[in-house]
C-alpha cells in the first residue's frame, strides 16, 4: 500500500495512538481527513494540524454509515483507529463494545466496497485476541483465544477484514498490537500508577498479585512499524504482531514508576488473584519474527519507553 502522498481517512485520529500517526501521515505529505467522536478525548494533539489546514477534522461516529461515507471521496487508504479500547467496559457492557469495535467495522468496511476503496489497516489487539496462550512468545499463526467481549471485538473485526479481502478484493493489515505506552495515553497500567501516587505518594495500590508480565512498546515505534508494515502490504489479507521482544511484571513497571517519580518508602498493597480484573491476560508476549523478517525491529527499551512516558506525564499533569 503506497502511503506518502496518499489521500487517507484516519478514524480515531484524535486519540493516542491514533494522533501520532496523523502527525507522521502530515510528515508524508499526505492528504489527511481525521473522523473522531471525541467521547474520550479532544482535537488538542492535533488541533495545529487543523489550525494550519494540513488536516481535515470531521466530528463523527464510525456507527453513523452516512458520516463514515461522507469521509471517504477519493480516500486511497484507510487506517481504522476507532475503537471502545476498555477491557473492563467491555466486560460490564458488552453490547456497547460490539456496537462501536464490530459494528463500527462492518459500517467501514461496507462504506469501502461501495466507494472503491481497496485499503485498510486495522488497529487489533495481541494479548487480548490470544487471550490465555500456551505459546509464548505467541506468533500470528496462533488460533483467537479471546477471554473478554473487547478481545472478541477484535477478533471478529479481523474475519470480517478477511472476508472483505476475500470477497470483494479489498487489501487489508491487521495489526496485532501489544501494550502501547507513551505521551498522549490517558489509560493502562503507569498511568494508574501515576494517578494514584499524585494522590497518595506513601501507598501503592497494584491490582491482581504485580506478578501479571507482558510486553510494552513506545508509541514512535508502534507507529513507525505500523508504517512500516503498510508500505510493503500489496494484496489480501496479513496479520502482524507489532511489540517489544522485552517483558516485564507489574510489580517491575511500579518500582520503576515509583524511582521515576523520585519517591521513598512507598507501601505496596495487592488486590490478589494472577488477574487485575476480568477479562486481564496475566502473561502476554508477542513474536516479531514475522515483523523482524519484514526488516522493522524496535529501537526503544521498555525501560527508557516508561521512564519517556513518566516525564511526559508529570511534564503534563504536574509532580507530586
Amino acid at each position: 500500500m503506497k502511503v506518502k502522498g496518499e489521500k487517507v481517512l484516519v478514524t480515531g485520529g484524535a486519540g493516542f495512538i491514533g494522533s501520532h500517526l496523523v502527525d507522521r501521515l502530515v510528515d508524508l505529505s499526505c492528504d489527511v481527513i481525521v473522523l473522531d467522536n471525541l467521547s474520550n478525548t479532544t482535537t488538542e494533539y492535533i488541533q495545529d494540524h487543523i489550525d494550519r489546514g494540513r488536516i481535515e477534522f470531521v466530528k463523527g461516529d464510525v456507527r453513523d454509515f452516512e458520516t463514515v461515507e461522507s469521509c471517504l471521496d477519493d480516500i486511497s487508504l484507510v487506517f481504522h483507529f476507532a475503537a471502545q479500547y476498555d477491557v473492563r467496559r467491555s466486560v460490564s457492557d458488552p453490547v456497547y463494545d460490539f456496537d462501536i469495535n464490530v459494528n463500527g467495522m462492518i459500517n467501514i468496511l461496507e462504506a469501502m466496497r461501495k466507494n472503491d476503496v481497496l485499503n485498510i489497516v486495522f488497529a487489533s489487539s495481541g494479548g487480548t485476541l490470544y487471550g490465555l496462550a500456551d505459546a509464548i512468545p505467541t506468533p500470528e499463526t496462533y488460533p483467537p483465544q479471546p477471554i473478554s467481549p473487547y478481545g472478541a471485538s477484535k477478533a471478529a473485526s479481523e474475519m470480517y477484514i478477511s472476508a472483505y479481502c476475500a470477497c470483494y478484493g479489498l487489501c487489508g493489515v491487521s495489526l496485532r498490537y501489544a501494550n502501547i505506552i507513551g505521551p498522549r495515553s490517558l489509560h493502562g497500567v503507569i498511568f494508574d500508577f501515576y494517578q494514584k501516587l499524585k494522590k497518595e505518594p506513601k501507598s501503592l495500590e497494584i491490582l491482581g498479585d504485580g506478578k501479571q508480565k507482558k510486553s510494552y512498546m513506545d508509541v514512535s515505534d508502534c507507529v513507525s512499524a505500523s508504517l512500516h508494515i503498510t508500505e510493503k502490504i500489496e494484496r489480501g489479507f496479513n496479520i502482524f504482531n507489532i511489540g517489544s521482544e522485552e517483558w516485564v511484571t507489574v510489580n517491575y513497571i511500579a518500582k520503576l514508576v515509583i524511582n521515576q517519580l523520585k519517591l521513598t518508602n512507598v507501601e505496596l498493597s495487592y488486590t490478589g488473584g494472577e488477574q487485575g480484573w476480568i477479562g486481564d491476560v496475566p502473561l502476554m508476549l508477542l513474536s516479531i519474527s514475522k515483523l523482524k523478517d519484514l526488516g522493522w525491529k524496535p529501537t526503544m527499551r521498555i525501560d527508557a519507553a516508561i521512564r519517556r512516558y513518566v516525564k511526559w506525564l508529570v511534564e503534563k499533569y504536574g509532580s507530586l
